[in-house]
């Protein structure tokens, strides 16, 4: 029997309700507006039909004054100096840590609340973490500063998240296999060149990526681990409200132009039946499980791409240890992982009238 959903839908909404939005219009702010995740959280707030008044799209010094179309509109860009001046309702951050850490505090201080994609906020004690359907219960309205996850902790989570409700888990090892638009647009103009035999311009990584895999996601630390691996180690813990669970990471860059996939070798509290995982995440609003391996049917990234769920599959014990259990899981990286996570929140501080 094939097991997974039908895909043909569209793609899932946390707020599938949108007349429950409140008529009101709030003035929202994009920073970070002319890169890929900021022009992709325009898209989807424009799709989602965000009740937006004003809204500022922000971008660096250099851009400021430069025009942008969103929303079928011609918008001039400005400093985020600016925008403070305008303290809007909503500001959603993808510029950069540097960027937040300077200016975020800013805004909150005039009343604005701020969304931030970066990880600069991520493991503040007192920022929350959201994925909005698994802790959006723990916002409220003095949340100001709200912190977005790292893109393969979202998918992760939001599939380990049901499992560990209800059989917990224990251990964690992960091994992601990340794409270049996970580095930024450089990163995908390598990709693109050296797929054309082309010389890259710009090398976004150390080695070509083209026809090879790069062990190494952001910068290696201390520990020998980069700071991508321990992302997932510690932004895990926070939103599963769990700082007991073991977890390790290995972070790989393939030469895929958008979506990650994760390998999940899970070691739960319990006994369970594969069948129960199924029929559990199954039932998970923003998961769609793919998973009949003699049809050939299981996530991969290039089904992901541009869609909000989260796809599993490959859902099978691991009789290595007791309560073993592996899952491949495969998000769209710059939608779920980034965009639409963060458009998510902001839909929910309206609908419980937290803003």
């Amino acid at each position: 029997m094939v097991r997974y959903r039908n895909t043909d839908t569209k793609p899932c909404e946390y707020i599938s309700d949108r007349k429950s939005l409140k008529m009101k219009k709030y003035n929202l702010a994009v920073v970070g507006a002319t890169g890929m995740v900021g022009q992709k959280m325009l898209e989807v707030l424009e799709e989602r039909k965000f009740p937006v008044g004003d809204l500022y799209l922000c971008a660096s010094e250099k851009s400021a004054g430069k025009k942008q179309t969103a929303f079928g509109k011609e918008h001039t860009l400005i400093s985020v100096e600016e925008l403070v001046d305008h303290a809007p309702d909503i500001a959603i951050f993808s510029a950069g840590s540097e960027a937040s850490l300077q200016w975020a505090e800013k805004l909150t201080a005039e009343g604005t609340t701020v969304i931030d994609n970066s990880s600069a906020w991520r493991m503040h004690e007192k920022v929350p973490l959201i994925v909005p359907e698994i802790n959006a219960d723990m916002l409220t309205s003095k949340d100001l500063l709200i912190a977005n996850p790292n893109c393969s902790t979202i998918q992760l989570v939001m599939a380990m998240h049901p499992l560990h409700q209800k059989y917990g888990i224990k251990r964690l090892v992960l091994s992601t296999y990340q794409s270049v638009s996970g580095s930024g647009i450089k990163a995908l103009e390598q990709l693109k060149n050296e797929e054309k035999g082309l010389k890259p311009t710009v090398m976004a990584y150390p080695y070509a990526i083209y026809r090879n895999t790069l062990p190494h996601c952001d910068v290696f630390l201390e520990n020998d681990y980069t700071k991508e691996e321990m992302k997932m180690v510690y932004e895990t813990r926070k939103i599963l409200r769990d700082q007991h669970i073991a977890i390790t990471s290995t972070a790989v860059r393939v030469p895929v132009h958008g979506g990650h996939s994760i390998s999940v070798n899970a070691e739960m509290k319990s006994h369970f039946e594969v069948g129960e995982i199924r029929s559990l995440l199954d039932a998970v609003d923003g998961l769609v499980v793919r998973d009949d391996p003699g049809a050939q049917i299981y996530p991969m990234p290039i089904e992901a791409f541009n869609r909000d769920e989260v796809f599993v599959g490959r859902i099978r014990k691991d009789d290595s240890v007791e309560h073993g259990l592996n899952l491949w899981v495969v998000a769209d990286n710059i939608r779920k992982g980034a965009a639409t996570n963060a458009v998510q929140i902001a839909e929910y501080l309206i609908k419980r009238n937290l803003k």
